[in-house]
């Protein structure tokens, strides 16, 4: 887990990491940010599910045709 670290904060350590980033960032610009980490996100999963779709789509014309005989 990329945060894996917050599991061994204390309440106290993750205030002083919250008002830290409101100090560096300002109030207004966290939601922006927010909101493009969300996009980001959601174009990353749509890129691996047609990464997946084309590639399903590759293996099954590269298997031989069967005849009917």
């Amino acid at each position: 887990m990329a945060l894996g670290f917050i599991q061994n904060c204390s309440p106290w350590q993750l205030m002083v990491i919250v008002v830290l980033i409101v100090v560096l960032f300002g109030s207004k610009k966290i939601p922006d940010l927010a909101r493009s980490l969300g996009k980001a996100k959601n174009e990353f999963k749509k890129g691996l599910a047609e990464g997946a779709k084309d590639s399903d789509e590759a293996e099954k014309a590269s298997e031989p045709a069967k005849e009917i005989a």
